[in-house]
């Protein structure tokens, strides 16, 4: 054998081939270690924090994109910054809104709760984009029905949206009536897109009537758990439905009133506000089931909105004017309201027959905000020694991040109205 031939014997003998297979495998298990600590890492820490390595080529913006599996409930405040948000989607100049929710008009010298967005865990939220929410809603309707927390987000979608609109005078009311909350319905027509923005005020969703012939005296009015509100008729044939309730569901806007709860054309004055409460949804559940086409209909039940009253109750002297930023002690945060677990239940029950029944839930990312309330930045005209506010919200606000969720679930279900 040459002495070359013998050179290449001595490269390819076993122990030397041995080497080289040894120093290859221990080199791909540090790849894929590599590999598989950075996917945990993006999902266990904020999509925001890997700017980059986008720059970097370690990540691709579509390792990142919406994610239909998202939870976009959970997550945390951020401080807005030039370089992670666009800024604010609209201001209090907008014409949609109440006077009782521009805050800083009314006197709220500080602007600190209009400098934070919500960042979802392990994913993002997509950027709002009115153009398109306008353009997969043409010749439908979004219609909002419950109490005024749902006329809160209602004008808070009707201001996201008009942001696309150059004249935004040619939106108009259908009846000619004024945005007030005085106003139980109100229609918000953009004709470019043939598209209606309704709010229907409904507390309980369910009908409040005359008790039955021969009452007991203290029986004012009845809750009707078994009966859905007459105007549901409106209803039926719209595009979205965002329903809300709960605010009104309390012993002290029902029984302390004389409204007790009526099921069968019967009272029953040993039924607790709950258990109607969860008869009523049940209602609400045959309604959606029977009433609308669920080949068409997105339907949204947004869960409740937290209230921050502190050293007393609306009517007892709560406040919450000193509130500047959003909670950073979890301890000192309520726990899920009752509630939600009533209207979860429900939804789920209703996913088999109709799977674009969602729960929109804005529970704990709004429990943060203590700061966004109106408080004792009210309407003009609020007498000096009245309740402070903090149950509503100042708009701009938190409800823009109740409707850019409510976006969110929408694209992940493909929506359109074509």
């Amino acid at each position: 054998m040459d002495h070359h031939h013998q050179q290449l014997y001595s490269l390819w003998s076993y122990p030397y081939v041995f080497k080289i297979k040894k120093h290859f495998f221990v080199s791909l298990s540090l790849l894929s270690l590599l590999i598989f600590s950075t996917v945990v890492i993006v999902n266990l820490i904020d999509s925001s924090s890997f700017e980059p390595l986008y720059r970097f080529g370690l990540l691709s913006p579509s390792s990142l994109a919406l994610r239909t599996d998202c939870d976009y409930s959970k997550g945390r405040w951020v401080r807005r910054t030039s370089s992670s948000s666009l800024g604010l989607l609209y201001g209090e100049e907008c014409r949609f809104l109440d006077s009782g929710f521009r805050c800083h008009k009314n006197g709220r010298e500080d602007s600190g709760y209009l400098h934070w967005r919500w960042q979802p865990h392990g994913c993002d939220l997509p950027r709002f984009n009115a153009s398109d929410f306008l353009e997969r809603s043409r010749n439908g309707r979004i219609v909002f029905v419950g109490d005024s927390i749902g006329r809160n987000q209602w004008e808070s979608l009707m201001c996201m949206l008009s942001q696309a609109i150059t004249n935004q005078s040619e939106i108009y009311e259908v009846n000619g009536n004024p945005i007030t909350k005085h106003k139980g319905f109100l229609s918000m027509r953009f004709p470019l897109q043939n598209l209606t923005v309704e709010y229907h005020r409904t507390p309980f969703l369910v009908v409040i009537g005359r008790p039955p012939a021969n009452s007991p005296a203290e029986i004012k009015t009845t809750v009707r758990v078994d009966e859905f509100n007459w105007q549901s008729k409106r209803w039926v044939g719209s595009d979205v439905l965002v329903f809300n309730s709960g605010h009104w569901w309390n012993e002290e806007k029902t029984v302390s009133t004389g409204s007790y709860f009526e099921e069968g054309r019967k009272v029953n004055k040993t039924m607790g506000v709950m258990e109607a409460f969860g008869k009523s949804l049940k209602t609400w559940k045959s309604w959606v089931l029977e009433r609308l086409d669920p080949d068409k209909s997105y339907v949204f039940f947004r869960s409740y909105s937290p209230v921050h009253y502190r050293n007393g109750t609306w009517n007892l002297g709560g406040l919450c004017d000193a509130e500047m930023e959003p909670e950073t002690d979890k301890r000192k945060m309520e726990p899920d309201a009752s509630h939600n677990r009533y209207i979860y239940e429900v939804i789920e029950e209703m996913s088999y027959q109709h799977s674009k029944v969602k729960f929109l839930n804005i529970t704990y990312l709004t429990e943060f905000r203590k700061d966004g309330h109106p408080s004792r930045y009210r309407e003009p005209g609020t007498p000096v020694d009245a309740p402070q506010d903090c149950s509503h919200w100042c708009l701009p606000g938190v409800p823009d991040t109740w409707n850019e969720i409510l976006y969110a679930q929408l694209l992940s279900m493909n929506y359109t109205t074509k």
